[in-house]
Order: C-alpha cells, then sequence, then structure tokens
C-alpha cells in the first residue's frame, strides 16, 4: 500500500534513491505509478519546474506543478515557490530528444490527486496526522499534509498560551504533529494544543518555590501572563518595564489546581530579539483522539475539545475552546 508524506520526507529513502539512478529504474517507477521526490532545480519562464534526475533531465509542466494550476484556481507561486525544494512527482512519459538525451516529463498534480483520493479524502475529525510547516502569516500556518497539499493551522490551536504570531511557536520546515479538526468542503483544518500536553501534565514539571524561565505574552492592568510551556501560563506581578514577547526569570509563588492558576513572581528580565520557538514536547503519541480535557477534573472552569462531534458550551460547564 502507498505511504504518503509531507514533501521531503521520502527525499533521501533509499527506495527513492535507487528510482532516480537511471533511465531505467525510472522507467520502473513510471510503471509502477510511483510517488518519487527530488529537489527542483529551477522554474523557467514559462513556470515550468526543472529538475536534475542524477544527470536526466525532468520537467513538470506548469499545468502539472499543482492540484488548482490549471482551473486557475492556485496561483502559480505555488510552483515558483518549490525552487531549491523537494517536490513530490510521478513519472508520466520518458522522451529521447532529437540529441539522444532521455527527459522525463514529471507531474507532482498527479501525486496529488493520488494522496487526496487514497489518504486525506479517508481522513476523519481527530485522527492525528504528521504535517510540515510551509509558510507563516499573522492568522496561522500553513501546513503539508501530504505531497505538497496544504491544511491550515490556525493561530489559536496551536497552543493554550495565547501568541501574537506563529513564528512564536513554528519556524518553516518543521515537521509537527497535529489533529485533524474539520474536514469541510475538501479543506482539512488542524489543531495542535491538543498534543501539548493538559494543564496538569504541563504543571507537574514545576514547583512552587523554583526559579524558572518564561516569555511575557500580555501585559495587563492586574498582571503580565507569561508563558513556562505552550500549554501553561501564570500570572505575575507588574514590574516596570515589562511587555509582551520579553523573556523573564519567575520565583513561582503558588500552583492551585483548583483554579488552574500558576502565580509567579518577576525577578529579572532579558529584553532580546531572539523569537527562536521553543523546543516541542508532545504528551499524547496515539493516532486518534475523541475528547481532550485540558482542565484538572477537580476545577470548575471546563476547558475541551470534542472531535467528530459539535458540542455546545453549557452555562454550568464553563468554557469550552
Amino acid at each position: 500500500m502507498t505511504e504518503f508524506f509531507p514533501e521531503g520526507i521520502l527525499l533521501n529513502t533509499p527506495d527513492n534513491i535507487a528510482a532516480l539512478r537511471s533511465a531505467a529504474s525510472l522507467a520502473e517507477a513510471m510503471h509502477e505509478k510511483m510517488i518519487l521526490e527530488c529537489r527542483a532545480a529551477m522554474c523557467d519562464k514559462e513556470h515550468n519546474l526543472i529538475l536534475d534526475l542524477c544527470g536526466i533531465r525532468g520537467i513538470i509542466p506548469r499545468d502539472e506543478g499543482a492540484v488548482g494550476i490549471r482551473e486557475g484556481k492556485v496561483r502559480d507561486i505555488a510552483v515558483i515557490s518549490r525552487v531549491n525544494r523537494p517536490v513530490s512527482f510521478i513519472v508520466t512519459d520518458m522522451i529521447r530528444r532529437e540529441n539522444g538525451n532521455i527527459e522525463a516529463v514529471l507531474s507532482r498534480r498527479a501525486a496529488q490527486e493520488m494522496c487526496i483520493q487514497n489518504y486525506i479524502n479517508k481522513l476523519s475529525v481527530g485522527d492525528i496526522i504528521n504535517a510540515k510547516i510551509t509558510h507563516l502569516e499573522s492568522f496561522g500556518a500553513f501546513a503539508d499534509i501530504g505531497c505538497g497539499v496544504p491544511s491550515l493551522l490556525p493561530i489559536a490551536s496551536m497552543s493554550v498560551s495565547r501568541i501574537s504570531h506563529p513564528e512564536e511557536r513554528f519556524s518553516v520546515g518543521d515537521d509537527i504533529r497535529a489533529i485533524v479538526r474539520s474536514t469541510e468542503n475538501g479543506r482539512v483544518c488542524l489543531s495542535h494544543k491538543e498534543l501539548l500536553g493538559t494543564w496538569e501534565e504541563n504543571a507537574a514539571a514545576f514547583e512552587i518555590g523554583q526559579t524558572v524561565t518564561g516569555i511575557v505574552r500580555s501585559v495587563e492592568s492586574y498582571g503580565a501572563f507569561v508563558e513556562l510551556t505552550p500549554n501553561l501560563a501564570g500570572l505575575a506581578e507588574l514590574k516596570s518595564g515589562i511587555k509582551a514577547g520579553m523573556k523573564v526569570s519567575v520565583y513561582i509563588k503558588n500552583i492551585i489546581p483548583q483554579k488552574m492558576k500558576v502565580k509567579l513572581i518577576i525577578i529579572d528580565t532579558f529584553d532580546t530579539d531572539d523569537k527562536q520557538p521553543q523546543k516541542i514536547t508532545y504528551f499524547y503519541d496515539g493516532t486518534r483522539m475523541e475528547r481532550f480535557r485540558y482542565s484538572p477534573e477537580n476545577c470548575n472552569k471546563v476547558i475541551e475539545t470534542h472531535f467528530g462531534a459539535v458540542v455546545r458550551p453549557q452555562a454550568s460547564s464553563g468554557e469550552l475552546y
């Protein structure tokens, strides 16, 4: 059975390397309709992608560069932006030119259609999948979920701790795990925060009396919210000069599971432009999630996500997100 991956995963695998080794191996891959990968060397003025397949010239015609290009539903930037990046494709033809050189005609669109039909269309809400961050916008991150097919991860779904821009959580090229949040109109929308642990799981890494590093995420009239982990923030007493994005050292004054609160005192500040995202730690390694409850069981405020069903918040059960 063919497996489908974000672009770049197959690039250095033995099967992919072997298939690109010669004209004969490429012809065999064409016969078997194998999905292969290679970096795009250039994009010509007609927006055809040119690849070097171990000495054999490969070409992905513009209309074969991505699903939707031919119909005008996708802009040409989807092709242009692939230069020097891995692209998925299947070999559709092998042509011997007048000079005797063999040219391979390739289709990224066909690889994407195979991925959509045999993998993406079979995904269900709650499925946990691999994805690769491809670019960042103020409202969220786009992620490749297979053969370059994009999916949106909204900024509000990246972590429980709120951020002002996705660059504070991810970098382009990051390999991540994500949950299918919706599959409406053929578009997959992702969530990420449910894999980063509950309040209790994150709070278990800290103790009252410790002094640790955090990041100020917002400053309010009553205090500053300091992120200790992507899924855990505490409220610190105000200190002069504090601003969002600043790294700080904080003293943990109290941890109160019943109120889902961590009380902090800011000890020192570090004014830096370093926005390198924290290393992602996943607390869940399953392949599917039906329900995620962030808040402790003994907490009056309920924060949870239900996958696969629409759940409307009740006044007595607190907030859902």
